[in-house]
This record gives structure tokens, C-alpha cells and sequence, in this order.
């Protein structure tokens, strides 16, 4: 190909590497020169043009573009008439994409006038989807570099695996204090995420968080027509002996993975019964923004196996969105850290009531009762230890005693509330009053919510100390805030006025715009213990709850 400026005289034929725009001359760049375009540059006084000019043995842009892509594409793909040298890839069904990386990495190795760029490997893709395009730079190229690049393409690198519809089975375990309307969100949630890939959710099953009662809802669900088992759990899994892995295993089946290098997504987990798949979801599931669940979902719905090693390798751009930790700042006018000085993490306590009567629990002390084998109130001293985010005050008042024996071991401050036995609210402010002067921040932990997570702990301490203008921070599961909260140092002076049988809520409340909302995985942050029929199913029948 000849490239360059080209006399009037000389350029018919010749492809415009350039537009001209002279007065009302208008010609876009790529057109072929004839003598009509021809007359009218030399009537606007245009005497040359940059123009290319195709030689023997040239392939032109379009032809090249064409014969490579129809060389990519594989199943379920389209490739459109190419145009300026390019030819665009289409799904022509519902799935997940497939691309031959090194194909692509090799095609794309050829010459620098040949690229090919795909959306990402496993991606799920619509119907009509862009999802790949050949681009050819210079309006020409060698037949012989076109036979080279094509000696490197593999036939069908670049296809879809369409979606087989599948008939899913939805078991969500309950315990007290996950409300039904998180449930029924996450039911919702789910019926979306699956309705692209043509599936649909053909029983929705509740049952106790506990592995005999969710076997037994598993085996049903493998007698029935679901040709998938998805298990959202009260929950999250933390272990391998974990109630939901070890309802599969209970059940027949057995655990394939439990965990992946994918976040959010991580405590997902993969079995098998009776040839089905079974999905252990991770709470971020019940959102509907991308996280790790997705990525073994859709392979699933295409029949696409997953093995081990496939969620191994799914760590680099595993990283799906900011954690949750770091929300945006709602003080954009905070002054910056001073250049090179990192910024201290506030001073912040941990609060954690364990004064209350437990009046609707009749003779039991709730704090008291055993949940594998340790006291309520000790699970939640453990996890405000664990979490590391500075020193842990217990507010005692009734039956102190009996609940620092219960506590007994551990590095725990504690301050007794005299005026208990008139409610929550007399236990924030025996707590506060109690705090170092120097503290910038309190975290109020419930001594009867067992299933808090360290790491949510530490998430509400991240939040507060990346957003300097915060006055507070609560949890929230799908859009409903939970426990622990922190208040900030500016709210202390409010605490004085609350009164009666509530704790800090008031006061997160009253914050408007100071509150930062932050959305987490773990319904544990709304799982309380107030009732009888609630420590009976935390705890399961047969244990020891007194």
C-alpha cells in the first residue's frame, strides 16, 4: 500500500486518508476518490490529498476485518458486515461468553495493524450483545500478514454458551430476628438475577437455621424437579462444619468448595446431591449488584462446570467493587490529612449491654444461656475482643455477678448500671459516663446478639474513621439498619436525654445526614434473642439453654 500526499492528478482510485472540509466541500475520510469527488476538491482549490492506494497482494480493511472475525467466531455468535476496516461480534443467544485468551493474545501478536478486543472470559452476555470487535488499522494490509494471522486464530475462540433454562429450588434458614421481609427481598432479589438466563424459582422453602431441619428441606428439594439448589442462610458460613455444609453432607451430598477469591462473594460455597448443584449463597447475594455469586450462577445456568480450580483462579479482578468499609465521604469539605502525615484512626470503646432483665424470657437469663457451650453475652465480649478496635466496657445490672462469671477470662472492662430496671437507655448512659475523655467514638454492641461478626465491628470503626465529618454509623441489611451502631464524640451530649427501654437508636436518628448508612453481608446484625421460641431456635432442640 502507498501512503501519503497525492496530486489531484494521481489520486483516483486512491482511498481519503483524511476528511476535507473546504468551504462547503465535505468528504469523509475512507471515501475512494473518483472523478466526481475529484472535480469538486479541485473546484474548492484543493490541489492534493493524503490518500492511501492499495497495491497487488493487498487485502483491503473490510475484507481483512471479516475474514479474521469469521475465523474468531464460534457457537452462538454473529459477525456483522464490517465497515472503516472493522468487523463487530454479536451473541445471538443469552449466556455466557467464552473467549480463548491466548488466541486472542497470539492474534493480537501478529503485526500492530491487526487487534481484537472481547468483552471478559465467563461474562453473561444478552442476546444481541456486543461482545467482540476486529479492527484493522491502515486501509490495507498483505495478504501474506492475513495468513499469518489467521495460522494463529483457533476456530471458535470467541462463543457463547447459551443458558439452559433451569428450574431452581430456593431454601432460605430463619432465625429470630431476620425479619420475613428480608427473606421475601431476597426471594425477589433472586428471581431477577435469574430471569435473563430464562430460569425460575419453582419452590421457595423456610426453615430453622439449624442442619437437621435444613436436611431435611435439601433431600425434598432433590426428590423434586430442581434442577438447582440455592441455600441463603440466616447466617453467613464461616466454617466447613458449618450448618449449611454440614446439612449437605447430612443430606447425602457433598461439599465440592466452600470460599472464593472474589469480593464481595467470598463465603460462597459449591456441593452436590443426587447430580444437582447446590449453591450455599453469600449474603451479599441478596443484593442485586454483582458479586462472586454471580460468576458461579451463570456458569451453572450455561451447564458450564466449575470446578475447584476454577474459583481459585478467580482472584485477579476478583476485587468487584470498594469494599464496604470505605463509603464516600459525606463531609466533602473535611480539611485534607496534612501532606506525607498518615492520618491517626480515631480513639474509639466498645459498649457492649449486658444489663437488661430479659423479662419476656420468664425464669431464663438470656445473657446466660448457652449457644455451643458458651453464654450469649460471652459470643458477643468475644466477637468486640476479636474485632480489635479498642477497649470493651460491659455494662452489667441484673444478675452482674452471673455475668461477669460468665465473662470470667477475659480482658473486659466493666460498669455497673444501678438503674437498670429502668431500661436500655440507663445503660447508654452509664456506659458513656464510664469512657476515657479521650474517646472519640462508641461502638454499642447487645449482649444478646450472638451473631455479630468481628468484621462487621470492624467495618462500622473503618467507616466512621474515613469520614471525619460522620456523627454516626449503622449496619444495614437491604436497606434496614441493625446492631452494633457507633456514635460519634458529638452525639455524647445527647445521650443524657434519652430515656426508657431504648438504646442508641434515637440518638442515629436524630444524626440526619451525619448517619452513615453501611450496607453489609451479615444478617447476624439483625438477629437478636428475646424470646424463648427464640433461643430454642438459635440453639436448636435437645441443647442445653438454661
Amino acid at each position: 500500500m502507498k501512503f501519503g500526499l497525492t496530486p489531484l492528478a494521481d489520486a483516483e482510485g486512491a482511498i481519503l486518508a483524511h476528511a476535507v472540509k473546504q468551504g462547503d466541500l465535505v468528504l469523509k475520510k475512507g471515501v475512494v476518490l473518483g472523478a466526481g469527488e475529484l472535480a469538486r476538491l479541485a473546484a474548492a482549490g484543493v490541489a492534493g490529498v493524503v490518500a492511501a492506494r492499495l497495491e497487488p497482494g493487498d487485502v483491503g480493511e473490510d475484507a481483512a476485518a471479516l475474514r479474521l472475525a469469521q475465523a474468531l467466531a464460534g457457537a452462538a455468535v454473529r459477525v456483522e458486515n464490517p465497515f472503516t476496516g472493522r468487523s463487530n461480534l454479536f451473541a445471538e443467544s443469552a449466556g455466557v461468553l467464552r473467549i480463548d485468551a491466548g488466541v486472542i493474545a497470539a492474534l493480537n501478536g501478529v503485526d500492530e495493524a491487526v487487534t481484537v478486543a472481547t468483552l471478559p472470559d465467563f461474562k453473561a452476555v444478552t442476546t444481541g450483545e456486543m461482545i467482540a470487535t476486529v479492527k484493522i488499522i491502515p486501509f490495507s494490509v498483505p495478504e501474506g500478514l492475513v495468513a499469518r494471522a489467521l495460522a494463529v486464530v483457533a476456530a471458535g475462540a470467541i462463543s457463547v454458551a447459551p443458558f439452559h433454562a433451569k428450574r431452581i429450588a430456593m431454601i432460605s434458614t430463619l432465625l429470630p430476628g431476620l425479619k420475613p421481609s428480608v427473606v421475601d427481598k431476597t426471594v425477589k432479589v433472586m428471581g431477577e438475577r435469574i430471569a435473563p438466563a430464562g430460569a425460575a424459582i419453582v419452590s421457595d422453602v423456610r426453615v430453622a437455621h439449624e442442619a437437621g431441619a435444613l436436611a431435611a428441606a435439601l433431600r425434598a428439594a432433590a426428590a423434586g424437579r430442581a434442577e438447582m439448589i440455592v441455600v441463603f442462610g440466616a447466617s453467613a458460613i464461616t466454617d466447613r462444619a458449618d450448618v449449611i455444609p454440614a446439612a449437605i453432607e447430612a443430606a447425602g451430598g457433598k461439599v465440592v468448595h466452600f470460599g472464593m477469591p472474589v469480593d464481595p462473594g467470598n463465603l460462597l460455597l459449591i456441593g452436590e446431591m443426587g447430580g444437582r448443584p447446590v449453591l450455599g449463597a453469600p449474603g451479599c447475594a441478596r443484593s442485586p449488584r454483582e458479586n462472586g455469586f454471580d460468576w458461579v450462577l451463570n456458569r451453572m445456568l450455561a451447564d458450564i462446570p466449575v470446578t475447584r480450580a476454577d474459583i481459585q483462579a478467580m482472584g485477579v479482578g476478583g476485587l468487584l467493587m470498594e469494599i464496604v468499609s470505605r463509603p464516600q465521604p459525606r463531609a466533602p469539605d473535611a480539611p485534607p490529612a496534612p501532606a506525607m502525615v498518615a492520618a491517626q484512626p480515631p480513639e474509639l470503646a466498645v459498649l457492649l449491654l449486658a444489663a437488661g432483665r430479659s423479662t419476656r424470657m420468664g425464669a431464663v437469663n438470656k445473657l446466660l444461656a448457652l449457644h455451643g457451650g458458651r453464654p450469649l453475652v460471652r459470643h458477643a465480649a468475644e466477637a468486640a475482643l476479636a474485632a480489635a478496635v479498642g477497649p470493651v466496657t460491659v455494662v452489667t445490672g441484673h444478675q452482674a455477678e452471673e455475668v461477669r462469671a460468665a465473662l470470667s477470662g477475659l480482658p473486659l472492662h466493666f460498669v455497673h448500671n444501678a438503674a437498670y430496671a429502668e431500661g436500655l437507655s440507663t445503660s447508654v448512659k452509664a456506659g458513656v459516663a464510664a469512657l476515657a475523655g479521650d474517646a472519640q467514638g462508641a461502638i454499642v454492641m447487645l449482649g444478646d446478639m450472638p451473631l455479630v461478626a468481628p468484621a462487621v465491628v470492624r467495618r462500622l470503626a473503618a467507616a466512621f474513621a474515613e469520614n471525619p465529618g460522620a456523627k454516626a454509623v449503622a449496619p444495614t441489611v437491604l436497606g434496614e439498619r441493625g446492631n452494633p451502631v457507633l456514635i460519634g464524640h458529638a452525639l455524647f451530649a445527647r445521650v443524657s436525654g434519652l430515656t426508657g427501654d431504648v438504646g442508641a437508636r434515637p440518638l442515629i436518628e436524630a444524626a440526619g445526614e451525619g448517619v452513615i448508612d453501611l450496607p453489609v453481608d451479615d444478617p447476624g446484625v439483625r438477629t437478636d434473642i428475646d424470646t424463648p421460641e427464640a433461643l430454642a431456635m438459635l440453639c436448636g432442640e435437645g441443647q442445653n439453654v438454661t
